[in-house]
């Protein structure tokens, strides 16, 4: 192994240091300032990534992670909360910095009073209500694997840095009422004697008030039948086997599930077919005083307190009825709008998702669920209403910037999982647009991924 001195923290969440070959390394478990002793698990020929695995001299912002297998999904658990927070901000402003090349007045910042380093950038979400336990217990959805060993079968997560999987009974990240649902099903695969090599994945999603829901992804085209019932079956006539009502699901713990065929060619959990499905999977939640319904396949945030905080700002900042393109079932359009809104929706059962809720939307007479991809629904995108954005991590499809830069749509409200695809369109749209409005909120805590908020208002003439 070989030492390294750590100099920052990346996109990505490394830390950035330098081989003795001259070579840039990305290392996981590793703080800014920290003199490590580091495994390289992966090696390019101008970089290479690696995980600490000896930790010669601690950053004080250093402490000791909640679980022994953070480094699988959250593996910011060895600094500080405040630590987190600095960092978040701290790449973002990189990432903007680096872009902030243009020397022709259409850079990324150019015409702000002020500098990201200053007001514009801050982290509201991260700070607030510190008393909940935010940094953990967040998460209303989990997605675990499986392993099977003499012992039976157990959840499991995959193993960074190697292509091996680690057995956990939980997460620390996830809501209660998610990892006891969790736990639920596995005891039922269990008592059924279900291999692991059977079966793919479980997600399971919970609501604010700890009501779960399943979906479970196997390789067989037929599959058992899981006991959803504790007790007896219904007496009652339009009961069948999978009636709720003289017993209750998995103990209790959760309100229905659906049972997948994945095709075992496909290394995701690509929904082939449904085999069956037991209870009721759609849940609701209230953001922002709105009822909103989803489902155990939907889209939806996994840090609905955080989220609403975004939801706020967007709000603040709309200064008319939005086009929402890549809407999911419509929550921030419909939680924006005053009057109308166009919800803009590839997947089918997300856009009959978005219409469920549009019908529950008071005052929005006006407004319609487009279905089919952004890009091919540019139609939609006028000159006269802004637009919201919040894409996958790929960014915004080049289609949809064209689009914008042609017809000029007063404001563009881009909410980001990914900031350095962000960065990239916004130096696109910089042409004709800059930036009033920057805020980073910490959807994620524990983990390196960050949510950015950038609202866009066209330049004059």
């Amino acid at each position: 192994m070989e030492e390294v001195t750590i100099t920052k923290m990346v996109h990505g969440g490394q830390g950035l240091g330098e081989l003795a070959d001259g070579r840039k390394v990305f290392v996981w478990n590793a703080l800014p300032g920290e003199v490590v002793r580091v495994r390289v698990i992966r090696k390019k020929r101008s970089y290479a990534e690696a995980i600490a695995e000896e930790i010669m001299s601690p950053s004080p912002d250093r402490i000791e992670p909640r679980e022994t297998h953070y480094l699988a999904t959250s593996p910011w658990q060895m600094m500080t909360f405040e630590a987190e927070n600095r960092h978040k901000v701290a790449i973002v402003h990189d990432l903007f910095a680096h872009r902030n090349s243009q020397a022709d007045g259409t850079g990324l910042i150019s015409g702000q009073e002020e500098q990201p380093e200053q007001k514009p950038f801050f982290l509201p979400g991260a700070m607030r209500n510190p008393e909940t336990g935010v940094s953990y217990g967040y998460r209303n959805k989990m997605e675990y694997s499986f392993w099977g060993d003499e012992d039976g079968l157990h959840l499991a997560l995959h193993q960074r840095g190697s292509h091996g999987k680690q057995i956990v009974e939980g997460s620390a990240l996830a809501m209660p009422a998610v990892d006891m649902a969790a736990q639920a099903v596995l005891d039922e695969l269990r008592r059924l004697h279900i291999r692991a090599g059977d079966l793919k994945t479980l997600v399971i999603r919970c609501d604010q008030n700890g009501n779960a829901v399943a979906a479970l992804f196997v390789k067989p085209s037929a599959f058992p039948r899981l006991d959803f019932l504790t007790q007896t079956k219904s007496s009652h006539p339009a009961g069948g086997p999978d009636a709720l009502l003289s017993g209750s699901a998995f103990g209790g713990l959760l309100q229905g599930i659906r049972v997948y065929h994945s095709n075992p060619k496909s290394p995701a959990s690509v929904r082939t077919q449904l085999l069956y499905e037991i209870g009721g999977c759609e849940l609701t939640d209230t953001l922002l005083g709105r009822e909103f319904r989803y489902d155990v396949d939907s889209f939806f945030q996994v840090n609905l307190p955080i989220y609403e905080q975004a939801l706020t700002s967007i709000r603040e900042h709309c200064v008319g009825d939005p086009i929402d393109l890549y809407a999911g079932v419509g929550s921030i359009g419909l939680s924006v709008a005053k009057k109308q809104v166009t919800l803009v929706e590839l997947d089918p059962a997300t856009a009959a998702m978005a219409r469920t809720n549009l019908s529950l939307a008071q005052g929005l007479s006006l407004s319609k669920v487009v279905e089919g991809s952004s890009e091919r629904a540019l139609e939609h995108v006028a000159g006269d209403r802004p637009i919201i954005v919040d894409p996958p991590r790929a960014g915004l499809h080049p289609a949809v910037v064209d689009r914008c830069l042609a017809v000029l749509p007063p404001q563009i409200m881009y909410l980001s999982c990914n900031p350095a695809t962000q960065v990239r369109d916004l130096e696109l749209l910089a042409e004709r647009y800059r930036i009033v409005y920057c805020e980073v909120f910490n959807f994620f805590p524990r983990t390196p991924h960050i949510e950015t908020l950038v609202v866009l208002e066209r330049r004059g003439d």
